[in-house]
């Protein structure tokens, strides 16, 4: 059972809160805020409770470096805007000057701590650097669902120091996901795309309870692989092929694979691109995206679904040429009279970019936090929130 911030004495105390602020950025702005949007309910929660509130979070991947651009600023100024509140955003995440700062604090106030990640420390779950962090604050909450599949020190190592609890929005998200795991209603179908190898342990433990896969991708690309196909100068996972070989074998058809595609010479710039069926694929061609035919039998797969969990695009989404089978699919799960699960990436940003929030059921914030849910393996940050309450 995950501890959860609802019953933990959170009143007048300085609370550090790990948070997923790891937005994607152009140029130095934030293009997606939907993971800072994600936490205010928590932040408020804090704020209702008198707390002292402390924010913690990663940006892209600095590998221990101060890098200008993956300073937390621009976060610090879109969450003051969101919340209609000041949050003071500071130099570092540890070291004296934050220390001095924090003992400074009064209630309702709100710091957002430098990127954890300009420390090593951090993704190599350095235990000091968990205890330098665990100093700061009298409660850690996690809050960071869709980095929970991380094994670094402010998710997992600094639960040994603090009374340590679930955030709101984490809460929400195993809620979700456990219910759909737990009692599917059925048909129960499944929609794995993308390109992630490790999607092949997902497909492994969702054969024993869905009714059908629906691949797409890059992933159904190994798919074909190892049935035989030519796939011409398509991206595949090699490393994944015999294992895909072996799950065809043994999922007793439950797995749906693309009949036709929509193929090119190259997929950035569209050229010679046409639909071809799966035996007719030439060498000098790459696969963008599912053909018409496909997409018909995808959308029949999923007609009188119950519930339906999608990870993942079914083409070459970021091209907008090859986006018709995931923008297909997406718009027609918006019209099913099923539960459907959203794991974060393409697939949700599909889902926005159509306007189809309202019509889904859940949208996760995790990709591969998500992924890993999915595949029955725990979470090692939401293993250290029930540790830590044992």
């Amino acid at each position: 059972m995950i501890p959860t911030i609802k019953n933990m004495d959170v009143e007048n105390k300085k609370v550090l809160v790990r948070v997923d602020f790891n937005v994607p950025m152009n140029d130095g702005d934030i293009t997606e805020d939907e993971r800072i949007t994600a936490v205010i309910p928590t932040i408020n929660f804090l704020l209702e409770k008198n707390a002292k509130i402390i924010l913690m979070s990663h940006l892209g991947r600095p590998e221990g470096q101060v890098i200008e651009k993956l300073k937390m600023d621009k976060v610090a100024k879109k969450l003051s805007e969101l919340l209609d509140k000041k949050v003071i955003k500071l130099d570092d995440c540890i070291g004296q000057e934050v220390r001095e700062k924090i003992n400074k604090m009064k209630s309702k106030e709100i710091i957002l701590l430098e990127n954890l990640r300009f420390h090593a420390e951090e993704e190599n779950n350095d235990e000091k650097f968990a205890k330098k962090l665990a100093s700061l604050a009298d409660v850690y909450v996690n809050d960071a669902f869709s980095n929970s599949h991380r094994n670094h020190a402010s998710m997992t190592t600094i639960t040994k120091f603090l009374p340590s609890c679930a955030g709101l929005l984490l809460e929400k998200e195993v809620k979700a996901l456990s219910f759909v795991m737990k009692n599917p209603e059925k048909p129960f179908i499944a929609i794995i795309g993308g390109a992630k190898p490790d999607k092949i342990e997902v497909i492994r433990n969702l054969l024993r309870f869905v009714d059908k896969i629906i691949i797409g991708g890059v992933l159904a690309n190994t798919f074909l692989k190892a049935m035989g196909a030519n796939i011409g100068k398509s991206k595949f996972d090699p490393e994944s092929v015999n294992d895909a070989k072996s799950l065809l074998l043994q999922s007793g058809g439950k797995i749906i694979l693309p009949i036709d595609l929509f193929v090119a010479k190259s997929l950035e710039r569209g050229e010679n691109s046409r639909v071809v069926k799966i035996n007719k694929i030439t060498d000098d061609c790459m696969i963008g995206d599912i053909g018409p035919d496909t997409i018909a039998l995808y959308k029949k797969t999923l007609k009188g679904a119950k519930t339906v969990v999608w990870s993942g695009p079914i083409g070459a989404f970021e091209f907008e040429k090859f986006s018709e089978g995931t923008n297909e699919i997406a718009l027609f799960l918006s019209g099913l009279k099923a539960k459907v699960i959203i794991g974060g990436g393409d697939s949700a940003v599909a889902i926005k970019q159509l306007g189809l929030e309202s019509e889904i059921t859940y949208i996760s914030t995790g990709g591969g936090a998500f992924l890993q849910f999915l595949s029955g393996k725990k979470l090692p940050a939401i293993n250290a929130l029930e540790e830590s309450a044992s």
